[in-house]
């Protein structure tokens, strides 16, 4: 891998050091930082304060957002941590004290994120991996608040929300294509806290929705479900049956997704494994009190 000139970032740099593994790993917050760990949950150690982690597919580079101290205004910068050299770049040249959520771009050399503009917009930004070449998407569009910003698997445009429709959006903001979040998701709807992730070929988008269903007595809102939609046709299927609360969910490989769950009883959520057309069986606890994880390498 080439290292990126972290001297020139445009940003400043905190030293740490660590293990890092030539196996794929794993990505995922806890409390008020952003962890590691091998795949199978094994070998966890804190990387930084911050939250929202994701791994870069090469597994080398950790992205996340940082966070400001409890009471503090907020204040959140998108930062990149490069797990072999120690070293994390904070990225300042971005116009925005509240940016959020970065997800690299599938050849890893671009980050996608949400940030709130000087307007108190919520807009989608796009930033090179070394921090350099920040732009707006939705720069000169009216504005429209759209939620969930996630890369499409061509690298060329990106999927996002608006709680009432779920859109593909051009680089240059323009919509691509659009559906009613109501009409594609029986009795689902979606939220600001919803997200989801193209798969490496194309063909299917995993995504989370809030279902219009009775929840358990241990559960506050709306049971949480995972579906995915075939792109080319339209259809969409239920991954997590109503008994298996599932959230965040992200892409493991061609088979299995992770995702964020809390069976009824547990007092913490953990990330867990599962194939995708297993309909909640097989799935295996990795890491316990965790959320958002991630995979690459």
């Amino acid at each position: 891998m080439t290292r990126l000139p972290w001297a020139l970032a445009a940003g400043w740099v905190i030293g740490w050091a660590t293990v890092v593994s030539a196996e794929p790993r794993l990505a995922f917050e806890r409390g008020d930082g952003v962890w590691i760990a091998a795949v199978d949950g094994s070998g966890q150690r804190k990387v930084a304060d911050g939250q929202a982690p994701d791994i870069s597919p090469n597994g080398a580079l950790l992205a996340f957002n940082t966070v400001q101290a409890t009471g503090q205004p907020s204040r959140r910068k998108i930062a990149v941590a490069d797990l072999g050299a120690g070293k994390t770049t904070i990225f300042t040249d971005i116009p925005s004290d509240n940016c959020m959520e970065p997800e690299w771009s599938p050849d890893g050399s671009k980050l996608l994120f949400m940030f709130y503009n000087k307007a108190g917009e919520m807009r989608i930004g796009i930033v090179n991996a070394d921090g350099s070449g920040f732009r707006d998407v939705l720069e000169g569009k009216k504005y429209h608040p759209y939620w969930g910003a996630a890369w499409a698997a061509d690298g060329q445009s990106i999927f996002g929300e608006d709680m009432e429709n779920l859109y593909r959006l051009g680089l240059d903001g323009a919509a691509l294509k659009q559906w009613v979040i109501e009409k594609l998701i029986p009795r689902g709807g979606m939220s600001g806290d919803e997200r989801m992730q193209a798969s490496r070929d194309g063909k299917t988008l995993l995504l989370d929705a809030d279902m219009d269903e009775a929840a358990r007595k241990d559960w506050d809102g709306p049971p949480p479900a995972i579906w995915t939609m075939d792109l080319a046709t339209e259809k969409v299927t239920r991954v997590t049956p109503k008994t298996l609360y599932g959230m965040d969910c992200h892409w493991l490989d061609a088979g299995d997704i992770l995702f964020t769950g809390q069976p009824a009883g547990d007092e913490d959520q953990s990330i867990w494994r599962m194939p995708v057309g297993g309909h909640g069986k097989d799935r295996k606890q990795l890491v316990k009190n965790a959320r958002l994880a991630s995979a690459g390498g």
